[in-house]
């Protein structure tokens, strides 16, 4: 993790609005090269949404997001937008909650469907890159089976390794285990933590998996009905809090 250097992904004054319902309050946030952000607090908090406004999934009411040097400010749709949109996902890996894979394609085809479609990248080449992530997240062996076929522990590593195909500048996971059997919860938080510990991609994460957040993250950080309330290391986080809103959250699940 490189803290020196231009945060990769820079949000500013974020704003979301659905109807009258004032979702995110003017949120700013920064994530450094390498480093890995857990972003937790109670549902309904404005968690998923702020993800999903990195990716421009979700576009602002107000307020601007950069990625990896890439400037979106919230506005009217127009061209210049529309293009900022389609290179800040281009940038962007993002990991559901639902593992959202295509039923009726096989894991590797899964894997390389972005690829060679979005980036127009030669099958031989998106097969050879997409095997060395499905390694790398164990499950190089389904290669050829279809995600009726696997367990959901096994699909969520297959989604993971979906996104880094794509070779992304951020990796983007949206309550990744919240889907899974208790059980299950460890493989798919192994491979993240792999991820984050190597060093190199650059991780938001939201999760209730505190024990995750504590271990892994680089820094955590507290929202609250919209707003980002606290935001440090894990050891200064849990054990000093200074919002006594963050301080009774922790005190609650910890």
């Amino acid at each position: 993790m490189d803290t020196d250097a231009r945060p990769v992904v820079d949000l500013r004054e974020i704003h979301k609005s659905f109807g009258d319902h004032e979702v995110l309050k003017g949120v700013d946030l920064d994530v450094a090269p390498g480093e890995c952000v857990v972003i937790f607090g109670r549902s309904g908090s404005g968690k998923s949404t702020l993800l999903r406004c990195i990716n421009l999934l979700e576009l602002p009411t107000a307020g601007s997001v950069e990625v990896d040097g890439i400037h979106y400010d919230a506005g009217p749709n127009n061209r210049q937008r529309r293009k900022a949109v389609h290179e800040i996902r281009l940038l962007t890996g993002m990991v559901f909650q639902e593992f959202n894979l295509f039923p009726h394609l096989s894991v590797i085809e899964n894997v390389i469907e972005a690829p060679t479609t979005v980036k127009k990248m030669p099958r031989r080449e998106a097969e050879e890159l997409g095997m060395g992530f499905l390694e790398k997240v164990g499950v190089a062996e389904k290669r050829d089976q279809h995600p009726i076929q696997l367990s959901g522990g096994q699909k969520q590593r297959v989604a993971i390794a979906r996104a880094l195909t794509m070779q992304p500048k951020v990796m983007l996971f949206d309550e990744p285990t919240s889907a899974l059997d208790p059980e299950l919860i460890g493989e798919v938080l192994a491979v993240m933590k792999d991820l984050a510990l190597e060093g190199g991609t650059t991780m938001v994460v939201v999760t209730h998996e505190m024990g995750f957040a504590r271990e892994v993250s680089d820094r955590m950080a507290f929202m609250h009905e919209g707003s980002l309330i606290e935001e440090g290391p894990p050891a200064e986080l849990v054990g000093g809090a200074k919002d006594p809103r963050t301080k009774r959250f922790l005190e609650a699940v910890l």
